[in-house]
């Protein structure tokens, strides 16, 4: 389910950490999954995230949010693995994650890790959670969770859609100025079909599809995504990710006039 040579690496990454985790979590314990890139077959080393959700019977206790607030980083220091510091994701009472009820909750993020008293899981998240999310720890609560309707999805695209117009810009040098582009043309796809797929088969959607009328930064970035090792050893991809926010703006000219269609069409 995930591709290439780190498949093994992340799978064994991800079993012993979800035992870390119930053996400090212990009864209280009430589900660890998997999501996103892993279980869509698109994990990227050097790129992708880990997204792990970890649910609780009962509120964390302060002494347990100790212990797994700092897990990631010391399992990857123990280790010498860097992939440990890939997952990200939040920790929180099942009660409080379907009610979107405050609670004591662990975030990891791409930032670093917090305790926090909310967390935030889109209809994207959702969706994918329900449809293509792993169980490794405990009971499979699913079915206790309200698939997103179309409408939701969509609200979510227009959001993500904003974020692009105002943070795209501040990527610099860095390979997620490439993601902005895949994070596109999934939006798009998703608007025509009220689907989700993994960004490299977006990607490769929107160029079969003529989505963009150029085309070139597409075909870039899907060659940086086959192989993001390659993007931190050439100073040539880094600099051209630098220069990227002109185009991810046209492209994103385009996920602009799906959304208002999109609206338009529930309108009418």
């Amino acid at each position: 389910m995930v591709s290439g040579a780190a498949t093994l690496n992340v799978w064994l990454a991800a079993e012993k950490t979800a035992d870390k985790i119930a053996e400090i979590l212990g009864d209280n314990l009430a589900a660890v999954y998997l999501y996103g890139s892993c279980t869509l077959g698109d994990f990227r080393l050097w790129w992708s995230d880990i997204d792990i959700l970890v649910l609780t019977e009962a509120s964390i206790s302060d002494e347990h949010a100790e212990r797994l607030v700092g897990l990631r980083q010391e399992m990857s220091e123990e280790s010498g693995d860097a992939i440990y510091r890939c997952f990200e994701g939040g920790m929180l009472s099942l009660n409080a994650f379907i009610g979107g009820l405050s609670d004591r909750v662990v975030y990891w993020g791409t930032s670093g890790q917090r305790i926090a008293d909310s967390y935030s899981f889109d209809a994207f998240c959702r969706k994918e959670l329900i449809e293509s999310g792993r169980l490794l720890r405990g009971r499979d609560i699913r079915n206790m969770l309200a698939l997103p309707d179309y409408s939701e999805i969509a609200e979510n695209v227009r959001r993500h859609y904003d974020s692009i117009r105002k943070y795209s810009h501040l990527s610099g040098k860095s390979i997620y100025s490439f993601g902005w582009i895949l994070d596109i043309a999934r939006g798009i796809y998703t608007l025509r079909t009220g689907k989700i797929i993994s960004k490299t088969a977006a990607g490769e959607w929107a160029l079969k599809n003529n989505i963009f009328d150029d085309d070139g930064a597409l075909k870039t970035v899907l060659e940086v995504r086959k192989d993001p090792q390659k993007f931190y050893k050439s100073a040539e991809l880094q600099e051209a990710a630098a220069e990227l926010d002109p185009t991810i703006q046209r492209y994103a000219d385009v996920l602009e006039d799906e959304i208002r269609n999109f609206f338009d069409r529930m309108e009418d």
